[in-house]
């Protein structure tokens, strides 16, 4: 039967340093790679004597808690990394890191079903997390092999199904050789720091915009004939009716200014933690990134936002398409909290509402 073999230890090679030094100040960065490096040279027990030492002055900091969910998965201590990679998905829901690291312990654990429920919530997070899409068609394989050997157990004479078994074990490069390591599941970014994405972000296709209704064309006035009479009378002349002008269409330099005057005002609520204003940005019809309920989604933003400590939140590079009563703007978000500094980049699908504009969409990526 065909395995997977994975190898946690390249989950910090070649990124952790960037993501580190990334998002840290020069101190507390330096303190993060020196436990880096004694994770890559295999000292494990003071590479998590350090990362304790460091989280018992900031227990809340997501790099070092990653970190130590890193160091306990090299130290075969799967359950304990298991919790500390839950919690961190609990406390930071837009990190995709997380949900990949834990698929990668529940997919050496043959926990497949988990580990592909891992992989999809940190592709909703961040869509374009190309690691998270390739390790999930590993786990699809897997499981596909999985059903073509339940099935062959059931009737082995079944000859679709073994083709189906070879033509998996030949796209996940096993062939007919059990264990044969692949592409391990969890490898880091190479190039991008961790980033925080303020809305859950599952990939979701844009809204279109509704047709608006047709128009009924006015009834056609049909002059009334003229009265008859008993001399003939000079005509009356009946001046035409100026067809009636239509409505100016609003120049589109208004309409990106009103956008970017309401992406101003959500960024502006965000940082001073006025959640009223904030949630009042986003449309009745908003669309939930996990499909969840608008009610469970306002809660979870409240918690998230209400928690202790200053939020400032600024955006550069703003691009603004408008189709009708539609928007797609574009730009970089730049967040900052007491446990966080994160950029990414954020597209924000708008419609007009009563009279305003309002968020109908949100997600992190291109």
């Amino acid at each position: 039967m065909t395995q997977i073999r994975l190898n946690a230890a390249r989950l910090l090679a070649s990124a952790a340093s960037v993501v580190l030094l990334a998002l840290a100040p020069a101190a507390q960065a330096d303190t993060l790679q020196d436990i880096s490096k004694l994770i890559k040279q295999g000292q494990h027990a003071q590479a998590l004597e350090q990362v304790d030492k460091y989280l018992a002055g900031k227990p809340k900091d997501a790099q070092g808690r990653f970190l130590k969910g890193i160091v306990l998965t090299e130290m075969n201590k799967p359950n304990d990394a298991i919790a500390v990679f839950s919690k961190l998905t609990e406390d930071f829901p837009e990190l995709p890191e997380p949900y990949n690291n834990l698929a990668v312990i529940y997919a050496q654990q043959k926990q497949f079903d988990k580990a592909k429920q891992a992989l999809e919530m940190a592709i909703r997070t961040h869509p374009s997390y190309a690691t998270a899409h390739e390790n999930l068609g590993d786990i699809y394989a897997r499981l596909a092999s999985q059903a073509y050997d339940k099935a062959l157990q059931i009737d082995s004479s079944n000859p679709t199904a073994q083709k189906k078994l070879a033509l998996i074990r030949d796209l996940m490069g096993t062939g007919n050789r059990p264990g044969k390591t692949i592409k391990p599941i969890g490898d880091a970014r190479p190039t991008e720091p961790i980033k925080v994405a303020e809305a859950p972000k599952a990939p979701v296709a844009p809204v279109a915009a509704t047709p608006a209704a047709p128009v009924a064309a006015a009834p056609a006035v049909v002059p009334a004939a003229p009265p008859v009479v008993a001399a003939p009378a000079k005509p009356v002349e009946v001046a035409k009716a100026e067809p009636a002008k239509p409505a100016a269409a609003k120049p589109a330099g208004d309409v990106t200014a009103e956008v970017t005057r309401a992406i101003d005002l959500w960024a502006a609520a965000w940082s001073r933690k006025d959640i009223k204003t904030y949630l009042g940005a986003y449309a009745r019809d908003f669309k939930t990134p996990a499909g969840e309920s608008r009610t469970a989604w306002d809660a979870e933003r409240q918690k998230r936002i209400e928690k202790p400590g200053a939020i400032q939140v600024s955006y550069e590079n703003l691009r603004i398409s408008v189709d009708g009563d539609t928007a797609t703007a574009k730009f970089r978000q730049h967040y900052k909290s007491a446990t966080l500094k994160t950029s990414s980049n954020k597209v924000l699908q708008l419609g007009k509402r009563d009279g305003k504009w309002q968020i109908l969409q949100e997600r992190v990526g291109t």
